[in-house]
């Protein structure tokens, strides 16, 4: 469901596209979003949805548990060794933003095991509002939110929302059920954000993860180019 925003060309992309031993290195993509906006979901739907055209890892985060990679293990989205972990320990916005280390880690650990790589999907914990990814870790990010949430959550703003290069608006198959306006949210994210993307999605539907994989083919193409 798009409601009427574009997913038209990506904004730019980082310059600097190889490794220190000159290989071309992996599209670094973050996904965050408050607890339970279906981040996890939605990078288990990009895996399946790109994962036969398209060499992927994933880097989860959690402050004292391994639980979202255990979730992705299970429902076997790539296979085991192109999963890692990090347990942050702490807030989960210092570890995707203020020391990158751990993550930073990860990411080149996965490339060195199983690269060449196209994409590294790095999943920060659940945050609030003012979640926001190093530019040292990830190229572009992705900020999950859902219509459960409340429909006033685009209006709220904050930096995710405001700024990150696709907002996506998660579970609008609940809308009717939590009297959420779609139509609502829709020109409070336009109002928030201008011409940045906003997908609408629902990962029960048909449609599913469309909107944000065709957002990443597009990202990549430009990031190969």
């Amino acid at each position: 469901m798009h409601l009427g925003h574009s997913h038209e060309g990506p904004a730019a992309v980082s310059a600097d596209a190889t490794r220190p031993d000159g290989t071309r290195r992996a599209l670094r993509i973050g996904l965050g979003g408050p607890v339970g906006s279906g981040k996890t979901a939605t990078v288990a739907a990009l895996c399946r949805e790109l994962r036969d055209r398209l060499s992927i890892a994933v880097v989860t985060n959690d402050i004292y548990t391994q639980e979202d990679a255990a979730f992705l293990l299970r429902n076997a989205v790539l296979p085991p060794e192109r999963i890692q972990a990090v347990e942050t320990g702490a807030c989960p916005h210092t570890a995707i933003r203020d020391d990158i280390s751990a993550n930073l880690e990860a990411v080149e650990d996965l490339e060195d095991a199983v690269g060449p790589l196209d994409l590294i999907l790095v999943e920060s914990g659940g945050d609030n509002l003012t979640a926001t990814f190093s530019k040292g870790l990830v190229d572009a990010q992705v900020f999950v939110i859902d219509v459960a949430g409340g429909d006033d959550i685009p209006r709220k703003g904050g930096p995710g929302v405001t700024t990150a290069d696709l907002l996506v608006i998660n579970k609008t198959d609940l809308a009717p059920y939590v009297g959420s306006d779609l139509e609502r949210m829709a020109l409070d994210a336009k109002k928030q954000r201008g011409e940045l993307p906003v997908a609408f999605t629902s990962l029960t539907s048909a449609e599913g993860v469309g909107p944000v994989a065709d957002w990443v083919r597009a990202r990549l193409a430009a990031w190969t180019a």
